[in-house]
């Protein structure tokens, strides 16, 4: 029965529905831009942030928005971000926006996957 009153505990379930579309609109977005600024600031330039943001946003798709996965999500995808681990540097070799913006979507999916098995074990 839907109750008017949310818990305490529920305050992140409404981000369940935007945060899907929010991120491929971020992705889709930083692509283009990316692509864009390219030729006037040279590939990846540290000025582009978009495509942290994006995989950021992948790292915490289908979770609980607490504290504790905010924090962790975080964690995990500047590992992933930074030591570039499985396949992560080889999508750095696409042309133009994709390049910037793919190795931050598989961080993100690579910290999503441990955030829901840290989850699922319930070591979080």
């Amino acid at each position: 029965m839907f109750s008017p009153l949310c818990h305490a505990t529920d305050w992140w379930r409404p981000a369940v529905l935007w945060l899907p579309w929010l991120t491929v609109l971020l992705t889709g977005l930083g692509v283009w831009s990316a692509t864009q600024v390219e030729p006037l600031w040279g590939k990846d330039d540290k000025k582009v942030v978009i495509d942290e943001v994006a995989g950021m946003c992948i790292s915490l798709l289908f979770l609980p928005l607490t504290p504790v996965t905010l924090m962790v999500g975080l964690l995990l995808f500047r590992f992933f971000d930074i030591a570039k681990p499985l396949f992560i540097r080889k999508m750095e070799n696409f042309k133009g926006g994709w390049g910037v913006m793919l190795d931050d979507v598989l961080a993100g999916v690579y910290a999503n996957i441990v955030l829901q098995i840290l989850l699922y074990f319930k070591i979080l």
